[in-house]
């Protein structure tokens, strides 16, 4: 396998990073569309972490972490490595090693659609990351590969330089170029979100503030007392 190594990618503005490191990962999909998130098979191993980079993205052979290696040339301040493989992996292909030389170029953190490990010595250095597994199985480097190229997980296109945010609840990719735009609607989204928990607490039902009794109605769903109920079973 042949690949090719891309250097100084355009990237996200660092303020719109910044500003999209407020918010949920739920949020952000939302206010976004429904878009962007990656499949509930990445998990966090570490929680009550939340955090947003741009990605630097690799391409490797499944069990081979040779152009993991040479991703961390590529990796400065700010960014969050995101790691993908030609098929399916759940091979260690990460661990303590990688993320002590990350940590030092000031790599935000990891996602890995493949296998990682070291994950205690992950947490206590505090070096975040998501992957589809986790696993002691170690790797090779012998292939070629790709850095700094688009890649797709779980449906989702990753092209270096879009922001990644990931947090307890998964992960979601946002486009480099909708990076303010994202900002935007998730504070707008997020004010809204504030009055209905404002209302919530003083008492309103989702049922009234969102109009859903008129929903209900349209469906076909009664409210019966338990006698009319049990009256009416067979």
């Amino acid at each position: 396998m042949s690949g090719v190594i891309v250097t100084n990618p355009p990237k996200a503005d660092a303020k719109d990073v910044e500003a999209l490191a407020g918010f949920g990962v739920a949020t952000v999909s939302e206010a976004m569309g429904r878009t962007g998130l990656l499949g509930p098979g990445i998990r966090p191993i570490q929680q009550g972490v939340r955090v947003a980079g741009t990605a630097v993205t690799v391409l490797s052979w499944p069990g081979d972490n040779l152009m993991i290696h040479a991703a961390v040339e590529q990796c400065g301040e700010g960014d969050f490595l995101v790691v993908t493989t030609t098929s399916p992996s759940t091979d260690g292909m990460f661990g303590e090693l990688f993320a002590t030389a990350l940590h030092r170029r000031g790599v935000r953190g990891l996602i890995i659609n493949a296998g990682i490990r070291d994950t205690q010595e992950l947490r206590e250095m505090g070096f975040a990351a998501w992957s589809r597994a986790v696993s002691a199985q170690g790797t090779v480097k012998a292939t070629g590969g790709s850095v700094n190229v688009p890649v797709a997980v779980d449906g989702q296109v990753i092209r270096p330089g879009d922001v990644i945010l990931a947090d307890d609840d998964g992960v979601v990719v946002v486009p480099r170029e909708r990076a303010r735009e994202a900002a935007e609607r998730s504070e707008a989204r997020e004010a809204k979100e504030a009055k209905s928990r404002a209302a919530f607490l003083d008492g309103q039902l989702g049922l009234d503030r969102y109009g859903l009794r008129e929903k209900l109605k349209e469906l076909g769903v009664e409210y019966k007392t338990f006698e009319e109920y049990e009256g009416e079973r067979p």
